[in-house]
């Protein structure tokens, strides 16, 4: 049987490399898509790894990068849509460059892979996608942009669910809360970050944080087919910080 192929996107950060650990042990051949290419992020990874530069938010280069891995290893089982931004800014102060940038790689790269890879589905006979949302597209986060590419992109899913269904595609969302990744790391100097750390677990009902692991495994799920039934859904991955929280 011919091994499954997966494309992860933003395959150079921590979360990148957990989800491809994760589908890498299921048996799936991944091709790690990032930006600036994944460069040693994928030195310790084991199994079939193929590594390219994509902007997902450029067509040209999502149509390239889909091609590529349709070239090496002929189909594409699942895409998992990982890469993402969150500049900081707020309402008052938002410049609308940096909004457009946001919503550019958090939302329009999502439609864009899925665009180019509904041919190969088609061909193939199905497919699965999971993107990886937030929390913050039900409860509210602190950077405009980045809240509303989240919730955009589960508008997109349950859309894209609908039109895809009939391919023998599965169309999902993973929402985490706050990870301990370098894409976080970049947000505070290391004190401030685990004081914050400290004070979301605390305010977690589960009483801990969400690993790269937990939101990893959850990807996993939705890829294989025991998640054959599943789709148009948001599966948080967040300790229960989704919910309101509790009055004492």
């Amino acid at each position: 049987m011919t091994a499954p192929v997966a494309i992860v996107t933003g395959g150079a950060g921590g979360m990148g490399t957990a989800i491809a650990t994760a589908l890498l042990d299921d048996g799936f051949r991944v091709a790690l898509l990032d930006r600036h290419g994944v460069g040693p992020a994928a030195d310790g990874l084991s199994g079939e790894v193929l590594g390219v530069a994509a902007d997902v938010g450029d067509e040209d280069s999502v149509r390239a990068a889909v091609a590529c891995v349709d070239d090496t290893w002929g189909r594409v089982d699942a895409l998992v849509n990982n890469a993402g931004v969150e500049p900081a800014h707020t309402v008052s102060d938002m410049d609308v460059g940096l909004w457009q940038d946001t919503l550019r790689v958090n939302l329009t790269g999502p439609a864009l892979l899925m665009k180019h890879c509904v041919p190969l589905w088609r061909r193939q006979g199905g497919g699965r996608v999971v993107s990886i949302g937030s929390r913050v597209w039900l409860g509210g986060g602190v950077t405009p942009a980045y809240s509303a590419s989240k919730a955009g992109l589960v508008g997109l899913t349950r859309v894209a669910a609908r039109e895809l269904g009939a391919l023998g595609v599965t169309v999902n969302v993973v929402a985490p809360s706050f990870v301990r990744t370098a894409f976080n790391a970049q947000k505070a100097d290391p004190a401030a970050l685990d004081d914050y750390a400290d004070r979301f677990a605390a305010a977690a009902p589960l009483g801990r944080l969400v690993e790269p692991a937990d939101v990893a495994h959850t990807v996993a799920f939705l890829v294989s087919e025991r998640a054959r039934t599943i789709t148009g859904e948001v599966i948080h991955v967040a300790a229960g910080t989704q919910l309101a929280p509790t009055i004492r």
